[in-house]
């Protein structure tokens, strides 16, 4: 027995969605309706408004969400490696209020860096499983670094920084990731 949807919940196909100023399918509500698009996914989840899709474009923009990274310094870990590369993801909501629960912070509100930077970091060299003791086993130049690019990516949405050649003024960006050594 093959079971279908009522046509009210329905979801329409990505490629017969209504764009902006088209009448509405026949049969639809556009009463309730508040001009924007929505995408769709292939699972009929709607995702706001079509970031990014000109029109006839059929591109759709993405969301940078990791950031690779170089530290300064790097972890040194209990066999003595140095690790320097690594990878931090944007925070979320929860990333930022979780921490607030954490006794440490609680009776230490500078501790509170810390425990976010471990949530937020996902990498750093070959160890997956960054905590808290990791980013405290840090050397204070490194965790400037990470705080400051923790800022960078999630207030500013990207790694670059506007400077100027003290000799010529010439203006121009840098990549503050860094990624050969001498880089910061």
């Amino acid at each position: 027995m093959r079971r279908t949807a009522p046509a009210s919940t329905r979801v329409p196909a990505p490629g017969s969605l209504p764009t902006a100023g088209s009448a509405p399918a026949p049969g639809s509500d556009s009463s309730s309706g508040s001009g924007s698009a929505a995408m769709y996914d292939a699972g009929g989840q709607g995702h706001g408004r079509a970031a990014g899709r000109g029109a006839g474009s059929g591109q759709r923009d993405t969301l940078r969400t990791e950031f690779a990274f170089v530290l300064p310094r790097g972890y040194v870990d209990e066999a003595g490696v140095v690790h320097r590369d690594g990878v931090m993801r944007l925070a979320t909501a929860r990333d930022e209020l979780v921490p607030l629960r954490d006794d440490r912070v609680r009776e230490n509100s500078a501790y509170l860096s810390v425990v976010l930077i471990a949530r937020v970091v996902t990498r750093i060299g070959t160890i997956d499983d960054v905590h808290p003791g990791i980013i405290e086993d840090l050397f204070a130049s490194d965790l400037a670094f990470l705080q400051d690019f923790y800022r960078r990516i999630n207030a500013e949405g990207h790694t670059r920084a506007a400077v100027s050649c003290p000799s010529c003024q010439e203006e121009f960006a840098v990549d503050l990731a860094g990624g050969r050594l001498g880089e910061s």
